[in-house]
């Protein structure tokens, strides 16, 4: 463990929270986005994972691979050519 730091739980409009030092930011690494957990009697507080991480690459080599057609077969009506605006 660390170097525990004392502070203290705040109002914070009609919720609580905490400071958090910044040497225990820049120790711990966290950014803008956390997750916050309780396990037993502590608050576990962690980088939130990115979303949709590696989404773009994956996007990438379905098209070059002709892997990202619809698996449906769909066909068009002439109500749809004439009377459907995007």
């Amino acid at each position: 463990m660390g170097t525990a730091i004392r502070t203290r739980i705040v109002r914070i409009g009609n919720s609580q929270g905490i400071r958090i030092p910044k040497l225990l930011l820049e120790q711990s690494g966290l950014n803008a986005e956390v997750e916050i957990e309780v396990e037993g009697d502590h608050l576990v507080v962690r980088t939130a994972p990115r979303q949709r991480v590696g989404w773009d690459e994956a996007f990438a080599a379905m098209a070059a691979c002709a892997d990202d057609r619809p698996l449906d077969d769909f066909s068009t009506t002439a109500w749809d050519a004439a009377e459907w605006e995007w």
